[in-house]
């Protein structure tokens, strides 16, 4: 799932009737979750978050620029925040499965689109920003609304799309891509505000205030505090008293937690607060978070306990949770608070169901789900009975030579088992997706031609799942093989039926494949699909059978 988030402010936080205007046009977007609106009186601002997919989320990110400009008059607006258009900013952030670059893109589509069709004045900043001068907002913004005249007729100030001419209206909006941004407390077992600040200084990336042999604070030449840098980079933290929980707290920003995990910060805020004589009592996550930052926890924590990393993901999660205390002060919900469970969890999905349930759906009239979500199970499976048999070798005696490799080994597979269970679903909504362009009118030559090249569209999208079934399962049969020689030899026969839940995935993807090649008249992508995909059942069914006779001959 490639999961982008998006945070527009919009220059209105009292009428709560433009607002839920300007949400509703992102919440009846295709493949966008609506997640928090966050309206403030005093500042004159409202803070919405959305994720979805890269598409959806440039859709909808458009549209709620395009409605903000309809119904904000910057001419009259007021408030304590600095702002300088309708949408004064809008960033884009890479959650899952999605690189900065492809956020940078998306920053450029869309403020094209702003321009363009809008006419109004777009700047890229951050990651996006065309000039190094740019790259800040606050440097952008200086002189805000007002100063915005004088400002797009300096040359250096020209913007990136639109005119360069005052829009009285929408003003000017400031569109890029920027990290994630984790808002993180840190729970200490006293009242003292100063033993929470102490620990702060020494982690933030700006550090602590250097001072003489007098205790006297050193200047610069210019006059200014000159500061010991801290431990963590992208990191911002200060101490606080919690007066509602009776305790001080660590409160952190993490502003790239790719570079500084939110794991390791808590281990080092461990250590210093027990050397001031500190306990940390657990932890608090204020907001959301990606995935991938619990999941690097968890697998850190597993890791330091001596344990496998071969275990289903809830299990990861759950390591996580107590490991960080993220439940000290309330319940932690993980499908109310990582981003990805939220996304899924207003979903009926296939995969939710139980077995007789899935299986009485397959049975059913419905054509999907159908062939392509079987095969994607056995996949699922393949994956799964791999790693089972990595989890029942990782600390057996015998096989302590082997412990490295199995737990390399099983967590790979059940990150292939995640994805493969995912591609049960995505089998089934690209055949319906199918149909959808099928339902498209077809009254005008205009309405014909646009229903034709939806309905390729849709039908080259679901080739695509069963092709890259294939290529994933075809990526894990070494691994199968490998665990069926050198993991435990009681459980052969698991081993052996996870390359056979192989095999046939790999036969079932490759039929999906070619019936849904029939349907497309783009001849040089059926022959290029056509012709990987034969090659990849070729290659590894036969080599899946090689695997397979050795497995029977020491079964015999």
């Amino acid at each position: 799932m490639k999961l982008v988030e998006c945070v527009p402010n919009f220059s209105e936080g009292r009428d709560k009737k433009i607002i839920d205007q300007i949400a509703s046009v992102i919440e009846e977007t295709e493949e966008v979750k609506l997640l928090d609106v966050d309206m403030g009186a005093d500042t004159n601002r409202t803070v919405v978050t959305f994720v979805g997919s890269p598409e959806g989320v440039a859709e909808a990110a458009f549209k709620a620029i395009k409605k903000a400009s309809e119904l904000i008059d910057m001419a009259k607006h007021k408030g304590a925040h600095a702002r300088m258009g309708a949408t004064d900013v809008c960033p884009f952030v890479p959650v899952a499965n999605v690189t900065m670059e492809e956020c940078v893109e998306i920053a450029k589509k869309v403020g094209k689109r702003v321009g363009d069709e809008l006419g109004i004045p777009v700047y890229l900043y951050e990651y996006a920003a065309t000039k190094p001068e740019r790259k800040n907002l606050a440097v952008i913004r200086e002189g805000e609304y007002e100063g915005l005249p004088e400002k797009l007729k300096k040359t250096e100030w020209k913007p990136d799309f639109g005119p360069a001419q005052f829009n009285a209206k929408s003003g000017a909006t400031v569109i890029g891509a920027r990290e994630f941004l984790i808002a993180y407390n840190i729970n200490l077992a006293t009242k003292d505000k100063k033993l929470a600040n102490k620990i702060a200084f020494e982690i933030r990336e700006k550090g602590k205030v250097k001072r003489d042999e007098n205790g006297k604070i050193v200047r610069d030449e210019n006059g200014n505090k000159v500061y010991i840098p801290g431990k963590f980079k992208e990191v911002k933290a200060v101490g606080w008293y919690m007066e509602e929980f009776g305790c001080a707290q660590v409160s952190i920003n993490f502003t790239n937690y790719k570079i500084s995990p939110v794991h390791i910060v808590f281990d080092e805020v461990c250590r210093l607060a027990d050397q001031l004589g500190v306990r940390v009592t657990g932890s608090e996550l204020v907001g959301l978070i990606p995935k991938d930052a619990i999941i690097q926890a968890g697998m850190h924590y597993l890791k330091k306990q001596g344990s496998s990393t071969a275990v289903p993901e809830n299990v990861v999660v759950d390591i996580a949770v107590r490991s960080l205390g993220l439940n000290d002060l309330y319940p932690f919900e993980p499908d109310k608070k990582i981003i990805e469970y939220i996304i899924n969890k207003d979903r009926k999905l296939l995969v939710d169901m139980s077995v007789s349930d899935f299986v009485d759906e397959l049975s059913s009239d419905s054509p999907a789900p159908g062939g392509g979500s079987v095969s994607a199970l056995a996949g699922s499976l393949a994956a799964g009975l791999g790693a089972m048999v990595t989890n029942l070798t990782f600390g057996k005696k015998a096989y302590k030579d082997v412990f490295e490799l199995m737990s390399e080994l099983g967590t790979k597979l059940q990150s292939y088992k995640q994805s493969f269970i995912d591609y049960i679903d995505k089998d089934t909504d690209s055949f319906n997706k199918i149909m959808d362009a099928f339902k498209l009118p077809k009254k005008t030559e205009e309405q014909i031609a646009i229903r034709n090249q939806a309905i390729q569209e849709a039908t080259k999208d679901a080739t695509m799942i069963p092709f890259e079934v294939m290529t994933k399962i075809t990526e894990i049969v070494d691994m199968l093989y490998e665990i069926s020689q050198k993991g435990n030899q009681n459980s052969l026969s698991d081993a052996g039926v996870s390359l056979l839940m192989a095999r046939s995935g790999l036969e079932g993807a490759y039929m999906n494949v070619l019936i849904n090649l029939q349907g497309i008249e783009d001849q040089k992508f059926k022959n290029d699909i056509k012709s990987k995909a034969d090659e990849l059942k070729e290659t590894y069914t036969k080599k899946i059978d090689e695997y397979l006779r050795e497995i029977y001959n020491k079964l015999v």
